[in-house]
């Protein structure tokens, strides 16, 4: 997701995963495009014992950054690989 306010773009990105132990993990990043999370420290992850738990924080997480301006783009459609 990206928005863009008086020319400084911001993105906001949210992932549910599953690991090998049987966890299911939802995945946040956010911060300046061309920068990723991992590497400005701007990464949060919330651990689940079932994945509805974690789809729909995932979708509160989606939820909250439309109503703060965020749009989805074409790779969060999975337009783009």
């Amino acid at each position: 997701m990206l928005r863009n306010r008086k020319g400084h773009a911001r993105y906001y990105r949210v992932d549910v995963a599953y690991n090998l132990f049987g966890e299911y993990s939802v995945l946040r990043e956010w911060g300046l495009p061309g920068k990723p999370g991992a590497s400005s420290g701007n990464r949060k992850i919330t651990w689940f014992s079932n994945l509805r738990e974690a789809c729909l924080a995932a979708e509160h997480l989606q939820s909250r950054a439309s109503r703060r301006g965020y749009a989805q783009t074409l790779a969060d459609q999975g337009g783009l690989q």
